[in-house]
């Protein structure tokens, strides 16, 4: 397959030289002690360690009604065994973290009163969620440790508010009030929880926090919803019937889980099949092998810079992966499948053709405007306008893959990024050149 040509694409800075700009600035640094995910960082090893605190106090100073600790202990467990992942990579355990709230809540059991401290709750969750991650570890499925640390420290927040309460106003049966109490404080746990997912989001995606925390707010509001009314109903059901209303009240939040997965699954399928497809222009000769998802990565990360929702951004992934999808319809493939050294009438066409098979499948009409809209000049073509912020991303995106290929180096990429911004005035949004240049500064 030809190489990538070099034409056109000017010397530019070297990046390691004083003029190296944003791509390397930090190359001649030492060694620097520090993690690009410092609230990750603190909190999972503030909750790591308040765990071992925990676990070492609780045992060293026994555990009340252990046989009920036990048992909530082996629900956590399970539930964690269990848990899922939901759309936007959000790992959830809904049955364990049920199970954390009710026995955070826990005021008594059958009538005979609770007096386990907020440190028993912690050891009881951290040793439940431990053990039921324990064969996900070994078969290599290690889990995200910053959603693990969420649910011990929504349980140890709810326990610390909770636990004094209980034993100063001597609560040990269901009543409206602990009912009220119950309920607001599982609804400000989870407005906290949403406001440390957000910020986790916003760190790991360098998107911004205000978006991060929308797209937050949106995608638990259903799964906290449930999470947090079967933690109290099962916590209140205890006071009465014992431990049967922990697994009556289970039942429910597991038919919850199966639809949740159920959804998740077709949401990861429906990505898996455009990825797929994405893959035909490539096994096919078009592109270069990894050119739809180096585009997709690039085109990804850039929106985050620009502040896209989670749903613009996967909208997006499906434009970016199936942008050259239209040099299917093409006699002979585009030398190197460079389309950016097309002339812009050929550049259109394949952007119409990729269009028309993308609206074939009836659902993705947005994703299709998307991807016929990407060859047009900043300014739009005719009475459309400016094109979408979604076509400008995927772009800036395909160009600088077209120039750059898969092993350019740090220079080569500096040098198409300064040739990108020579065009800024007709072709390409100034704004998303910028964002492109702060990813590929942070690599």
């Amino acid at each position: 397959m030809a190489q990538r040509q070099s034409d056109g694409v000017p010397p530019g800075p070297h990046p390691s030289g004083p003029e190296g700009g944003a791509l390397g600035h930090q190359r001649a640094r030492g060694p620097v002690w520090r993690t690009a995910r410092p609230f990750r960082a603190l909190l999972v090893g503030g909750v790591g360690a308040a765990s071992l605190t925990a676990l070492v106090w609780t045992a060293s100073t026994g555990f009340d009604q252990p046989y009920v600790a036990l048992a909530f202990c082996l629900v956590i467990a399970v539930g964690e065994l269990a848990r899922i992942t939901l759309p936007g990579h959000r790992g959830s355990a809904p049955i364990a973290l049920a199970g954390a709230i009710a026995y955070a809540f826990l005021p008594s059991l059958g009538g005979e009163a609770s007096h386990h401290s907020a440190w028993q709750v912690v050891a009881v969750v951290a040793l439940g969620v431990a053990l039921g991650e324990l064969p996900h570890v070994a078969v290599g499925h290690a889990p995200r440790l910053e959603d693990v640390a969420r649910r011990v420290l929504t349980a140890a927040l709810l326990a610390a508010a909770f636990r004094p309460l209980a034993e100063a106003l001597s609560l040990t049966g269901p009543s409206v009030v602990v009912a009220l109490m119950m309920t607001v404080l599982v609804a400000l746990a989870w407005a906290l929880d949403v406001g440390v997912s957000a910020v986790l989001r916003a760190e790991r995606l360098r998107t911004r926090l205000a978006v991060a925390l929308r797209d937050e707010a949106r995608a638990q509001v259903a799964t906290g919803g449930a999470i947090a009314s079967s933690g109290v109903l099962i916590a209140l059901a205890c006071t009465v019937t014992g431990l049967v209303g922990l697994l009556v009240f289970l039942a429910p939040l597991l038919v919850s889980q199966v639809a949740f997965r159920r959804h998740a699954e077709v949401r990861r399928t429906y990505l898996e099949t455009v990825r797929a497809l994405s893959r035909v222009t490539e096994v096919g000769g078009y592109v270069e092998n990894g050119h739809s998802r180096r585009v997709s990565q690039l085109s990804h990360g850039i929106a985050c810079e620009l502040g896209l929702a989670e749903a613009e951004l996967l909208e997006l992934e499906y434009a970016a992966l199936m942008h050259d999808i239209g040099q299917l319809s093409l006699r002979e493939p585009i030398a190197g499948g460079a389309t950016v050294l097309s002339s812009p009438r050929e550049q259109r066409r394949i952007a119409e053709l990729g269009s028309a098979i993308i609206r074939e499948t009836g659902v993705l009409d947005h994703v299709a405007e998307m991807v016929r809209r990407q060859c047009e000049p900043l300014a739009g073509d005719g009475e459309a306008g400016v094109p979408p912020l979604g076509s400008r991303i995927i772009k800036v995106a395909n160009a600088f893959d077209d120039l750059v290929g898969e092993n350019g180096d740090a220079e080569r990429r500096a040098a198409v990024v300064e040739r990108l911004r020579m065009d800024t005035d007709s072709e390409y949004d100034p704004r998303v050149v910028d964002a492109l240049a702060s990813v590929l500064a942070r690599g």
